[in-house]
């Protein structure tokens, strides 16, 4: 079965989180979008180019999110990226449709920053980048010390060191929850 992921990012995003749980997304077959505001290309931190390759799908819009094309969105980190996203209200109603939906909603290191602003961590387990712990404290979450917390169809990881992790527990999870 195909599976369909978007990436939502921005300038100054994290280019390791983004380019690893891209390729990693296509290495399992995934439809992959990458969603910036606009459409516009964007530049990564270290200057990773977006699109990535001659071979990427075109960038989309954040206008143009929708919960039923998609099975899982990455909010990607990279302090800047997360916190210009996070005030795109259209970005944060799709990302609390996606979990409304029972759908997989998945941030890397500061991208649960947008999780925060969409209001999906209430009630929730997470872990977070000790920038963000606060946050996601004040966000009604219970903040365990831990790498990479599955709870239901959220999932956090607290930092890029642990993608492997993170990108393991977004294709289990979804797996999980298409089963249900």
């Amino acid at each position: 079965m195909s599976r369909n992921a978007v990436i939502v990012t921005g300038p100054g995003f994290q280019d390791h989180d983004v380019v690893f749980c891209y390729y990693r997304l296509l290495e399992e077959g995934w439809r992959v979008d990458i969603a910036t505001k606009g459409a516009e290309p964007a530049v990564g931190k270290y200057g990773v180019p977006l699109p990535m390759d001659k071979t990427a799908r075109p960038l989309i819009s954040f206008d143009d999110l929708a919960v039923d094309a998609y099975d899982a969105v990455v909010l990607t980190g990279g302090h800047e990226a997360p916190d210009r996203v996070r005030q795109h209200r259209g970005v944060l109603d799709f990302v609390a449709g996606m979990a409304d939906a029972g759908k997989v909603v998945a941030g890397l290191c500061h991208g649960p920053w947008i999780m925060v602003s969409a209001g999906v961590l209430r009630g929730r387990r997470a872990c977070a980048y000790i920038g963000l712990r606060d946050d996601v404290v004040n966000a009604g979450a219970e903040v365990v010390d831990s790498d990479v917390v599955v709870d239901g169809n959220i999932i956090t990881c607290s930092y890029y060191g642990y993608m492997g992790a993170f990108m393991r527990a977004v294709f289990e999870t979804t797996d999980k929850v298409a089963a249900a």
